[in-house]
């Protein structure tokens, strides 16, 4: 239901505390006091059945019935037994959003009693037909309207942080600590046991509020991974985003998750969708209140170089040493910031270098002089400043100078306060100004990792990576399916070593030259055709299972004998192996045995590379070292599917397999090209083949000629779904437009490069018809937010045409035409962008000026229109300059009704696509439309 009625919580107009009794100690009291505080504006009731007057000044009703209107907002405080009968009664008055901060008593569902009462709640939930945060949740908090819906014990300051926390007494502990340094937020919410409203739909919220202007989330569990990270990357292009969640051990979990088979620690999977979701993950509570305090105060710097004053060398080695182990860069002072800093004698240690050592004898001016300086350096993005306390120096009065001066300083600061009793004013008087300020070197230096870190991952959501080699196509698909349908249709939840060899194959994959023989007899002849010397591999049920961690399969002695030099051997070994598996396994059916040549030498690594699947994030890639010591090494690395060639690289070069790549192949980077493509395949077939369960390629040899699959395992289960929605290749179709084949397919991030191209053929006119100004040149981030779209959220189809195709004639060849890209060219392109709840979509289109009038844009509209329709949104929304007539009149033949708007200049356009399927929706269509 993503937003639905969420306005409700976050800008009540009405509020009503059901269960507030005049005990100020008890929830209820608590909440009804901390609203009254806040000063909350609205009409404000109590419903309580003992039947008080009021309530701490506020009037009292006996039941929800006899309320004078219907509130926007339930806070409902009763004991928890009772919560759903007072959801029903709720429902009966109409109100749509109710916040249960009531607990106490465990939901767990391997409780008999907990298990029935969480039936009772999620029944009433959905009775009701509301809306309901909780329970056992702490509250909502949004102090820029006057709402603390909260039993917090401290008032809570207005900001620009949002804090969203699945546990309440997290919540409080942070609220403490933030109203201690003078901290604020922009939204405190925490969720409880989530009944109905979950973390993503608040993420949804969120994003569209312009207060937000960064995230700290606290996550326990990820109960709909697709929502997750979908709201997740839409608040990460916008906002820096941090979260810490528990769980990394399974004793830490309290919904325990299966495990991830080929995956030792799972929560490595979290690590790797995080980062895929633009998010900086911290590792603790004590670095989460750090986070804050970086957060509220500390704009992320352009660069990860940081440049460090202190009054002594000692904590500026401890603080350069965290530094570099976290991977941050100690900036290199110029030579004129060098010359400036020794002509002053303010560098007593390493003159002119970073660190800068004042020296025990520094005084407050001291600190000002050299921070003037090294914060003017171009070398330098952010500044360290370390300070322990002297009698030239003390703290607090070296705070003072540093907040009167910070105006002239060209970076902002953090600053480490070393000590207690005097640093505890000095800290005091930075957190009023606004500096972060730290307790040790160590706590500041992860301060501004943190931002190093969401500079790392902003580059992976804004790259614009190179051109994909390979797209499956539908015969592809058809035959992998085929074969997928036909183990199924056997009752066989795995692939036959030779089936998926023939899979492999499909998508381009080279696997080893394999004989698959029966007999003792086609074991013979089979080495007439193979060259050997051979190995011979016994193909049997259990080992055409994947990621059998520890099992006969890493043994090659059981299931493979190597090395045989002549045919004889060969014969012997299929007796042999077919002697041992009866033995060893005798319930293990034997389908095959596989005959190949040994594949040694040529300066051969032995990688792994495959496809997993999580149970809370769907199919999952992985890569690493590969052969039969493959557990010992531990070096599997993953990542999130849909992959393009920069992800696949930067999974690579995540593992040690990676840099054994780049340091041994004969031709490194070439290897690596190998490597992202083999990966890249592998991400196409997860999208492909949603019974896909596992694949294991091990081990996959990289050599001087290229890749070869020479062993592998493939299993089946029930369809899956991707954390990330992969590309929706089935929405591509071709068209003929004035004899002008055209293709029309969904953007992809690898279009990077036509975009740029297709930018040149565009006249100043239709780019102001486009972006409403003039915008000559597109940047790196917008080409990644024009090809890199969201496709939950967004969609563009682009048209394309092979460049050897362009009649020269009807295209004159221009600058432009001779600079192109090879291969595709685009024409033109339309898009839409979706609210969170699917109620509207807006869109916008553009085609190549020397092609208007052959019926593009009509076509991609159409195609557009229809999507969207397809989709279920309500209604299609676009605004349009008055003077651009072509493209009113496409509109108008479609049906879009266009309204003037006055005050803007500009033409609206609205079509109708679908319609309101409730009160609410159709409610939120006209409040859209108006």
């Amino acid at each position: 239901m993503a937003t639905q009625f969420l306005r409700r919580f976050f800008a009540p107009r009405s509020l009503v505390v059901v269960g507030a009794s005049p005990k100020p100690e008890s929830i209820g009291g608590m909440v009804l006091q901390n609203l009254l505080q806040a000063g909350f504006p609205g009409p404000l009731w109590v419903v309580n059945p003992r039947g008080y007057k009021e309530v701490h000044g506020v009037t009292c009703f006996r039941r929800i019935a006899d309320l004078p209107e219907t509130p926007d907002l339930a806070v409902v405080c009763s004991p928890l037994e009772s919560v759903p009968e007072v959801l029903e009664r709720l429902g009966d008055r109409q109100v749509r959003a109710a916040l249960i901060v009531s607990g106490g008593v465990s939901l767990d569902p391997d409780s008999k009693a907990g298990a029935a009462l969480r039936r009772r709640l999620q029944r009433a939930t959905l009775r009701s037909g509301m809306r309901v945060l909780g329970p056992e949740c702490l509250g909502v908090a949004v102090p820029s309207v006057k709402l603390n819906a909260t039993y917090a014990s401290q008032p809570i300051s207005d900001g620009t942080v949002a804090y969203l926390g699945q546990s309440g007494m997290l919540g409080n502990a942070m609220i403490d600590w933030a109203a201690g340094r003078e901290v604020g937020f922009s939204h405190l919410v925490t969720l409880g046991d989530s009944l109905d409203v979950q973390l993503p739909d608040v993420i949804d919220y969120l994003n569209q509020s312009g207060r937000c202007r960064a995230l700290l989330l606290h996550l326990e569990d990820v109960r709909n991974a697709r929502h997750f990270m979908t709201a997740l990357r839409e608040s990460s292009r916008n906002r820096l985003v941090l979260a810490i969640k528990s769980g990394r051990t399974a004793e830490a979990t309290l919904n325990p998750v299966p495990a991830t088979a080929g995956i030792d620690r799972r929560d490595a999977i979290v690590d790797t969708a995080l980062a895929r979701a633009g998010v900086v993950r911290v590792a603790d509570s004590d670095e989460l209140f750090d986070a804050l305090e970086t957060l509220s105060r500390f704009k992320p710097p352009k660069g990860d170089r940081l440049a460090i004053v202190s009054n002594g060398v000692g904590p500026a080695l401890l603080a350069i040493d965290k530094l570099i182990d976290g991977g941050g860069l100690l900036a290199e002072l110029s030579e004129t910031s060098a010359q400036a800093l020794v002509a002053q004698k303010l560098d007593v240690s390493r003159p002119g270098r970073n660190p800068v050592d004042l020296g025990g004898r520094a005084t407050p001016d001291h600190y000002l002089r050299a921070l003037e300086i090294v914060t003017r350096d171009p070398g330098v993005d952010a500044v360290l400043v370390l300070h322990a306390p002297t009698r030239l120096a003390p703290s607090l009065a070296t705070a003072n100078a540093l907040v009167e001066a910070r105006q002239r300083f060209r970076h902002r600061l953090l600053v480490s306060w070393m000590g207690l009793k005097e640093a505890l004013d000095a800290r005091a008087a930075c957190n009023r100004a606004g500096i972060p300020s730290y307790v040790s070197p160590e706590k500041a230096v992860r301060a501004f990792l943190h931002l190093v870190r969401y500079r790392q991952v902003q580059r992976l959501l804004q790259e614009t990576p190179p051109s994909l080699p390979f797209d499956s196509d539908a015969e592809v698909r058809r035959r992998c399916h085929a074969l997928v349908d036909d183990a199924l249709v056997r009752q066989r939840d795995r692939l036959t070593h030779q089936e998926t060899g023939e899979i492999l194959s499909a998508y381009g994959i080279e696997c080893a030259p394999s004989e698959y023989v029966f007999d003792l007899e086609q074991a013979e002849r089979a080495t007439e055709r193979l060259p050997g010397p051979w190995a011979v591999k016994i193909v049997h049920r259990d080992n055409c299972e994947p990621f059998r961690d520890g099992g006969e399969s890493r043994r090659p002695a059981t299931s493979l004998i190597q090395d045989l030099e002549q045919p004889g051997r060969v014969v012997d070994a299929v007796v042999r192996l077919e002697s041992q598996i009866s033995e060893m396994l005798p319930d293990s059916p034997i389908y095959s045995y596989c005959l190949q040549t040994m594949q040694r030498g040529k300066g051969s690594l032995q990688l792994c590379a495959g496809i997993t699947r999580d149970a809370e994030f769907g199919p999952v890639i992985v890569f690493g070292s590969g052969g039969y010591k493959i557990d010992v090494m531990a070096d599997r690395q993953t990542a999130l599917p849909p992959l393009n060639l920069r992800l696949a690289q930067e999974l690579i070069d995540r593992t040690r397999a990676g840099r054994l790549i780049r340091e041994h192949s004969h031709d490194p980077q070439d290897a690596v090209a190998w490597v992202s493509r083999l990966l890249v395949k592998l991400s196409q077939m997860a999208s492909d083949l949603p019974r896909l369960k596992g694949l294991e390629i091990n081990p996959l040899l990289l050599n001087q000629e290229g890749l070869m699959a020479v062993d592998f395992a493939l299993d089946l289960g029930e369809p899956s779904t991707q954390a990330i929605m992969p590309y929706p290749e089935q929405l591509r179709e071709t068209v003929v437009l004035k004899g002008m084949e055209v293709d029309i397919r969904p953007i992809r991030g690898e279009d990077a490069p036509l975009i740029t191209h297709f930018h040149t053929f565009l006249s100043e006119q239709s780019i102001r018809y486009r972006y409403f100004h003039h915008k000559a040149v597109l940047s790196t981030r917008d080409l990644a937010q024009l090809s890199q779209i969201n496709y939950d959220r967004q969609m563009a189809f682009i048209a394309v045409r092979r460049r050897e195709a362009v009649d020269q004639t009807e295209a004159p060849s221009t600058k432009a035409d001779d600079n192109a890209p090879a291969g595709e060219e685009m024409l033109g392109v339309v898009r839409v962008w979706n609210d969170p709840d699917n109620i509207r979509t807006e869109f916008s289109i553009i085609v190549r000026d020397d092609l208007h009038g052959v019926g593009l844009g009509r076509r991609l509209m159409q195609k557009m229109i229809d999507y969207s329709r397809q989709v279920g949104t309500l209604a299609m929304v676009g605004t349009i300059l008055s003077d651009n007539l072509p493209m009113r009149r496409l509109l108008a033949g479609l049906g879009f009704e266009l309204r003037t708007n006055v005050e803007e200049g500009v033409l609206e356009a609205t079509l109708r696509l679908n319609d309101p399927q409730s009160e609410w929706q159709r409610h939120r269509l006209e409040t859209a439309l108006d």
